[in-house]
C-alpha cells in the first residue's frame, strides 16, 4: 500500500513514499526532493555474525549515471567501483547513524541508497541521508534515531540551508550537518577561512532545520513503523568483567602510563596473558570474553584518568600538543616534499606538478568533469607495526585524502596565477592518532617547498572528548588525541585552517551526539592548536613558498587565442600541433575557451612554441607588412612563412617591380623577404606581394 508524506525543506518539497518499492528489505523509502530521487533501504540479518567484536554495519551510496542522462565511459559501459564522491557520501551517511545502534548488536545491517534521478539544485546526498534515516527508523532494526541532515552555504554573509547550484558556486563554505532532535551527530565541512563564531552560528541554524526533519520522520514512524526486533546481546558476561577488573585494575593503570605506543601495547599484551592464565580455571573456554573484558578495562582506565583526574596516559595536560617537528626537501628528485611529525604520528607528503592536460577526469553524477588539485593518502601496515600486504586504497584512505584536499583547497592558487595540475601524496610512516591532520601539515610545507604560491599556511589538529556515562552533563575535552584516546574516547573532532579561519572540519563520534557547548570548546582548542603549529613549526621549517620551482618540475607557459582559431592550431588530423611539438619538444594543452598551456623543460623551446601558436592564432588582414622566410618555390611563385605556422603565396608577378622570368632569379629557399598581405580569400588562403611591400617601404624622395 502506497503511503505518501510531504514536508517543506528549505523552500522545496520533500516527498517520502513507502509501502511499494523494495518490500523485502526491513525498511525502505523512496525520497523525492524536487526532481532528485533516491531509493533508500535497510536490511538486517536474522542472526548475529559469529566471531566478531564489532557491529557489522555497511552503508552504500550508489550513483547511477542514468540519473543524469549519461552512459558510463570506458569499454564496459556500466557502473564499476564507486566514485570517490560516492565513497565520501557513504562515509558521511555512516558516521551520524553508526553511534545510534546498540553497541552490543552483532547482526549484519546494510543500508543502500540508490541515486535514480538528480536535479543539481537538490542535493542527492542529503536526500540519501534522510532516506537512510527513514528506512532504519520505520524498520524493525534496533536504531535510536531518527536523524536529519542539511547542507549549509555562506553567500554574501548570509547562511543558506540547502543552497542551489548557483548559490553553491558563490558560497564561502559547504557544510554537511546531521543530528538528532537534541544533538549534532556529524559535521563535514569545507570553508574559505570561515571564523569559528560564524561556523557555530551556521551549525545552530542548521540544527534548527534538522529538528523539523526529525519531527517529520517521527510522524512517518508513527504511521508505518515496525516494532524493533529482539537481538542477542554480544556484551561480555558481567561476572567475567568483574573478575578481570578485580585482578587487573591497578596493573592496568600502570600498564597504560607511557608516551610510547609500542611500550604500552607490550605492557597491555603481557597483562592480558597474565589475566588469561589467572582466570583460565575459573572461566574455562571463555578466552574471548576475558580478552574483551581486558579491552573494556583498558578503556575504563584511560577514560577515568582523563575524566576524574584530568590526566592523560602520556603525561600531557589536556590542552598540550605532543612534540612537533617538520622538515622540507627530503626527496631530491621530487618537485617538493615535507616531513611532519607530531609525537609518534609521522607523515611525509610529496608534491608533483604537471601540465594542465594531466588533470583528473571525473565520470560521475556531479557537474564537475575535471579536478586540477588532487590529494591522495596512503596508510601502509608498517605505520602501525602490522605485517600485512598493501592493497588498494579503502574508504578510510579515500576519506582522509579528501579531508586534507578540502583543507588546502582554499589556499591553492588558481590556474591563471599557477597553471599547473597539482598532485599531493601523503605517506603515513608512523600512526599514533590523527594522521589526516598530520597530512594537512605535511602538505602545507611540501607545497611551499615545491614553490606553489599558497595563500596562507594551513595546519590541522584534533580535539577529543570523554563523557561521564553516569552523568552525561559532565565531560572533558582535550587537544591532540593519540591513538588510544581515539579508540577509547567519545570524539575525534578534526579542524584544519589558517590563522584567519577554518578550511575543513570532520567529526567522528561514538556517542549519540554533541551539544553546542562541546562543539564550542572543540573549536577553541583546535584554533589554539593550529596557530601554535603554524607559528612554532611550519613557518620555522619554511617561512614562505620558494621563489623558484624545482629544476625537475615542468615549466609551463600560457597564452590565449581566439577559440575559432583552435582548429587552425591543431590542423587537419593534428598535423599542425604535432609539427609544433616535434619542432620544440614541448607538450601542448588547449582548452575550449582558447587558453593554451605549453609544458616544457627548456623555457626557450616553450617560448618558441608560444610564438608559433600566437602566430597561427593571429588575425591576418590585407595591408599588413611582415618579414617572412621563403619555405618552398614553385614555377608560379614562392610560399613564404610570414608568421609562425602561417604561410602565404607570393605569385611570380608580385615578386619584383620588374618582370620576373623564373622565381629562382629573385629568391631562393631560406631567403628572408618583406611581404605585404594583399588578400585572404574565402578558403583562408593568403596572397602576398613582395613588389607592393618594396614600394610601400621604399625611401620617400
Amino acid at each position: 500500500m502506497l503511503n505518501v508524506f510531504t514536508m517543506d525543506l528549505a523552500g522545496r518539497k520533500l516527498v517520502i513514499e513507502t509501502g511499494v518499492m523494495a518490500q523485502f528489505a526491513n525498511g525502505s523509502a523512496l525520497i523525492r526532493y524536487g526532481d532528485t530521487v533516491v531509493l533508500s533501504s535497510a536490511t538486517s540479518s536474522s542472526k548475529p555474525r559469529d566471531g566478531i567484536d564489532f557491529f557489522p554495519l555497511s552503508v552504500d551510496y550508489e550513483e547511477r549515471l542514468y540519473a543524469v542522462g549519461k552512459i558510463p565511459g570506458g569499454f564496459i559501459k556500466r557502473e564499476g567501483k564507486p566514485s570517490e564522491k560516492a565513497v565520501l557520501t557513504s562515509r558521511v551517511i555512516d558516521r551520524p547513524i553508526r553511534p545510534l545502534f546498540p553497541k552490543d548488536l552483532r547482526n549484519d545491517v546494510t543500508v543502500v541508497n540508490t541515486v535514480m534521478s538528480v536535479e543539481q539544485d537538490n542535493s542527492p546526498e542529503i536526500a540519501a541521508m534522510i532516506g537512510a534515516s527513514i528506512a532504519l527508523s520505520i524498520s524493525d532494526i534496533p536504531f535510536k534515531g531518527p536523524i536529519g541532515g542539511v547542507v549549509l552555504g555562506l553567500v554574501d554573509g548570509e547562511i543558506i540551508v540547502n543552497p542551489n547550484t548557483e548559490q553553491r558556486e558563490k558560497s564561502q563554505m559547504y557544510v554537511t550537518l546531521a543530528g538528532t532532535k537534541d544533538k549534532v551527530t556529524m559535521i563535514e565541512a569545507g570553508a574559505n577561512e570561515v571564523s569559528e563564531e560564524l561556523m557555530l552560528k551556521a551549525i545552530r541554524i542548521g540544527h534548527d532545520e534538522i529538528r523539523k526533519i526529525v519531527t517529520f520522520i517521527e510522524s512517518i514512524v508513527e504511521k508505518v513503523g515496525k516494532p524493533k526486533f529482539e537481538y542477542i546481546s554480544a556484551d561480555v558476561p558481567k561476572e567475567v568483567f568483574e573478575a578481570v577488573y578485580e585482578v587487573g585494575y591497578e596493573k592496568m593503570r600502570q600498564a597504560v602510563l607511557t608516551d610510547d605506543k609500542s611500550v604500552r601495547d607490550q605492557n597491555v599484551t603481557a597483562l592480558t596473558e597474565e589475566i588469561l592464565a589467572e582466570l583460565a580455571e575459573k572461566f574455562p573456554e571463555m578466552e574471548t570474553s576475558i580478552k574483551e573484558s581486558v579491552y573494556k578495562l583498558q578503556k575504563k582506565v584511560v577514560r577515568e584518568y582523563i575524566l576524574k583526574e584530568g590526566k592523560r596516559v602520556d603525561g600531557r595536560s589536556l590542552d598540550a600538543i605532543r612534540p612537533l617537528s617538520a622538515q622540507v626537501g627530503i626527496l631530491p628528485r621530487t618537485h617538493g616534499s615535507g616531513l611532519f611529525q607530531r609525537g609518534q604520528t609521522q607523515v611525509l607528503t610529496i608534491v608533483t606538478l604537471g601540465a594542465m592536460g594531466e588533470v583528473q577526469m571525473l565520470d560521475g553524477i556531479e557537474l564537475d568533469e575535471t579536478k586540477r588539485y588532487m590529494h591522495h593518502y596512503n596508510f601502509p601496515g608498517y605505520s602501525v607495526g602490522e605485517a600485512k600486504p598493501t592493497r588498494g586504497p579503502g574508504r578510510r584512505e579515500i576519506g582522509h585524502g579528501a579531508l586534507a584536499e578540502r583543507a588546502l583547497e582554499p589556499v591553492i592558487p588558481n590556474d591563471v596565477d599557477f597553471p599547473y595540475a597539482i598532485r599531493l601524496v601523503s605517506e603515513v610512516l608512523m600512526s599514533n592518532g590523527s594522521t589526516s591532520q598530520g597530512s594537512v601539515c605535511g602538505s602545507t610545507i611540501a607545497l611551499m617547498d615545491a614553490g606553489v604560491p599558497i595563500k596562507s599556511p594551513v595546519a590541522g589538529i584534533s580535539a577529543g572528548l570523554v563523557i561521564d556515562e553516569n552523568n552525561p552533563e559532565k565531560f572533558v575535552t582535550f587537544m591532540d588525541i593519540q591513538g588510544i584516546e581515539d579508540f577509547f574516547g567519545d570524539m575525534d573532532f578534526k579542524v584544519a585552517g589558517t590563522k584567519e579561519g577554518i578550511t575543513a572540519i570532520q567529526m567522528d563520534i561514538k556517542v549519540d551526539g554533541l551539544t553546542e557547548e562541546i562543539i564550542k570548546q572543540a573549536f577553541e582548542l583546535t584554533r589554539k592548536g593550529r596557530i601554535q603549529i603554524i607559528d612554532d613549526v611550519i613557518l620555522k621549517a619554511i617561512p614562505e613558498p620558494r621563489k623558484e620551482l624545482s629544476e625537475y618540475a615542468p615549466k609551463i607557459l600560457t597564452t590565449s587565442i581566439d577559440p575559432d582559431k583552435i582548429r587552425e592550431v591543431i590542423g587537419p588530423g593534428g598535423k599542425m600541433i604535432n609539427k609544433i611539438i616535434a619542432e620544440t619538444g614541448v607538450k601542448i594543452d588547449i582548452e575550449d575557451d582558447g587558453k593554451v598551456y605549453v609544458s616544457c623543460s627548456d623555457v626557450n623551446a616553450g617560448r618558441k612554441a608560444i610564438g608559433i601558436i600566437e602566430g597561427i592564432g593571429r588575425d591576418v588582414e590585407p595591408g599588413q607588412i611582415f618579414m617572412g622566410k621563403v619555405m618552398r618555390i614553385m614555377p608560379f611563385g614562392a610560399f613564404v612563412e610570414f608568421l609562425p605556422g602561417k604561410e602565404g603565396l607570393v605569385h611570380i608577378s608580385k615578386l619584383d617591380t620588374k618582370r620576373v622570368e623564373k622565381v629562382e632569379d629573385v629568391v631562393k629557399i631560406g631567403d628572408e623577404i618583406m611581404v605585404k598581405v594583399m588578400e585572404v580569400d574565402k578558403q583562408g588562403r593568403i596572397n602576398l606581394s613582395r613588389k607592393d611591400a618594396m614600394a610601400e617601404t621604399a625611401p620617400k624622395e
